[in-house]
């Protein structure tokens, strides 16, 4: 098989930051360069940067389908890989390209595009088709999703958005068109990994996770599951320096608090 990093197994006992255990706790998020957490339902920028160092080489393509406020195109430029990411919302998208335009490369000339459309629809799959004919290549290396946890946080208004999908289902479903839209892009043995966590409805623990997890695997077009890993969650802003009230109301209510996410790692037979 092909090599898909840059990582000197000569020297592996060099690489003690890359991650390689299931459970990741991790501390405070990047802040450095371009990155803030000013954007409610930023991922932390560690996520991306494990993806991209275990499983790109420089000079590869990530996509990012869900961009938001740029995390994964800032990280890519940041490490020397290509960037497309797709967001909805324009004003977020325009956010997006000022934080990236912010990161100095450090890994050589890169090239990084955001497009506004709607990824579940076939014009955002050739816009992105278009930006990879641009840069002169016909795949993807690594697709990184981290999709709204369906309506926990109200990202806009628009009806397209995972965010204000009516039921569970339907956000199941709409997550399944982006997986079918962008799946058979990636290049073969490379890798897609969604960052998801779960959500409480009328007292009932409601597992995204698993649901995007079978999702992609009935619509992901050759994606097999690699991993799954379980991420700690740290300064939840929801529940920040209300501690002691959360814990009351887990034990009056029989239920325990969200302290981890997930990171469904799938890869292209």
């Amino acid at each position: 098989m092909p090599k898909i990093n840059d990582l000197n197994l000569n020297n592996w006992k060099e690489y003690q930051d890359v991650i390689t255990d299931s459970l990741w706790i991790i501390g405070e998020r990047d802040k450095s360069g371009a990155h803030n957490n000013v954007y409610h339902g930023n991922f932390i920028p560690q996520i991306p940067n494990q993806m991209m160092r275990r499983f790109t080489k420089k000079g590869d393509v990530i996509l990012d389908a869900f961009l938001g406020h740029g995390t994964t195109l800032i990280e890519s430029k940041r490490l020397g890989r290509h960037g497309i990411g797709v967001e909805l919302v324009p004003e977020v998208a325009r956010s997006a390209m000022q934080n990236i335009n912010r990161e100095l490369p450090q890994g050589g000339k890169v090239f990084t595009e955001v497009i506004v459309a709607d990824s579940t629809t076939k014009e955002a799959r050739e816009e992105v088709l278009d930006t990879l004919n641009k840069i002169g290549q016909k795949s993807v290396h690594l697709i990184i999703l981290h999709p709204p946890y369906h309506d926990i946080i109200k990202f806009s208004n628009k009806k397209e958005d995972l965010c204000n999908a009516a039921t569970v289902e339907e956000f199941t479903s709409k997550f399944g068109d982006v997986i079918e839209n962008f799946a058979d892009l990636l290049d073969r043995n490379r890798y897609l990994a969604i960052v998801i966590g779960d959500k409480y409805t009328n007292s009932e623990w409601v597992p995204l996770g698993f649901y995007l997890m079978q999702e992609t695997l009935k619509r992901g077009q050759g994606l097999k599951l690699k991993s799954i890993l379980v991420k700690n969650m740290v300064n939840n802003r929801a529940k920040r320096n209300q501690e002691n009230l959360w814990r009351y109301r887990a034990l009056v209510g029989g239920f325990y608090i969200f302290r981890h996410e997930y990171i469904l790692l799938f890869r292209k037979k």
